[in-house]
């Protein structure tokens, strides 16, 4: 089992999860978060760059140059093992636009899962 973490653009998280339903991969959670890369951000292309949100000032170095948090979405995905690559490709393919900010995925190992409701254990789980 893996668990999948995408950091995608907030104005592409419907498609990403239309996507991933149309290959199986329904079960998603999605989260607010806010973050930056390496990158220096123009804070005047913050539209572009999928941020709708209002930042509420929240700076790192008193508006140093590029210190702002950009607000994205954090998915999360557990699949097979053997979904991985599927599941990979398809959030690049749908949020790859060639530009800095189009975001990043980690690929983690899960050693166990346990379904609440039916106890079940392990892949059954997911």
């Amino acid at each position: 089992m893996k668990e999948i973490i995408a950091i995608i653009r907030m104005n592409k998280v419907n498609h990403t999860k239309k996507a991933l339903a149309d290959i199986g991969a329904c079960g998603l959670h999605a989260m607010k978060v806010m973050g930056r890369g390496k990158i220096h951000v123009d804070l005047t292309l913050l539209d572009t760059m999928g941020a709708t949100e209002e930042i509420a000032g929240i700076v790192t170095d008193s508006l140093a140059k590029g210190s702002r948090l950009i607000p994205k979405r954090m998915l999360t995905i557990l699949v097979q093992d053997n979904e991985v690559d599927n599941v990979v490709n398809t959030i690049i393919s749908v949020n790859k636009e060639g530009h800095k900010g189009d975001g990043k995925i980690f690929i983690c190992p899960i050693l166990d899962a346990a379904r609440v409701r039916t106890g079940e254990r392990g892949e059954a789980a997911i």
